[in-house]
C-alpha cells in the first residue's frame, strides 16, 4: 500500500503544474452543477497568475466588489492557461486578467489604464471603458461548456 501511494505522488507531481491546475475546479461536481472550463490565451508571459472570475447573469454584479460568484488563480502557462467551475447550468460572464506580478491586484497606470492584460468572455472588446454586460454573457448548457478568452494587453 505503501508503495502505491508513493506512485501516486510521484505521478501526481510529474503530470506537471499546467495538468494540475486543469483538474482542480471551483465548485463541486454534483447532480445540478455543470462543468465550466475557460482557457485563457494569448499571455505574454509564464509568470504571476491568471485570475478567472465568473459573475452571475446579475448586470448590477458584473465587475462590482463583491459581486463574483466564484474565482480560480491558475498558474500562468503558455499557451494555454486553464481553470474551470462546477455551476449550475444557466447565464453568466467571465472576466480574467493576468496577474503578472502576483499581488492578487489588477494593475493600472496613473491615468487608471491597465497595465496587466485582461479579457473577457465571447472576447468583448473593452475599447472605450468595460464592455457592455450584454456582450460578455453567455450560456452554460445542462452539458457543461469550453470557453476560449484572449488575453489583451495595451
Amino acid at each position: 500500500m505503501r508503495l502505491f501511494l508513493a506512485v501516486a505522488v510521484v505521478a501526481t507531481h510529474a503530470c506537471g503544474a499546467g495538468a494540475n491546475a486543469a483538474e482542480r475546479c471551483e465548485g463541486q461536481a454534483g447532480a445540478f452543477s455543470v462543468k465550466l472550463n475557460v482557457e485563457t490565451t494569448n499571455l505574454r508571459a509564464a509568470q504571476g497568475e491568471v485570475a478567472v472570475t465568473v459573475y452571475p447573469d446579475d448586470v448590477r454584479r458584473f465587475l462590482a466588489r463583491g459581486g463574483k460568484l466564484a474565482r480560480v488563480r491558475s498558474p500562468a502557462v503558455l499557451p494555454v492557461t486553464r481553470a474551470c467551475f462546477w455551476l449550475p447550468a444557466g447565464d453568466y460572464a467571465v472576466a480574467v486578467y493576468h496577474d503578472a506580478d502576483g499581488d492578487h491586484d489588477f494593475a493600472r497606470d496613473g491615468l487608471g489604464r491597465p497595465i496587466e492584460g485582461y479579457g473577457f468572455s465571447n472576447d468583448a472588446p473593452a475599447r472605450m471603458g468595460l464592455p457592455a454586460f450584454a456582450d460578455v454573457r453567455f450560456h452554460l448548457p445542462p452539458g457543461g461548456r469550453t470557453i476560449r478568452v484572449k488575453m489583451r494587453y495595451r
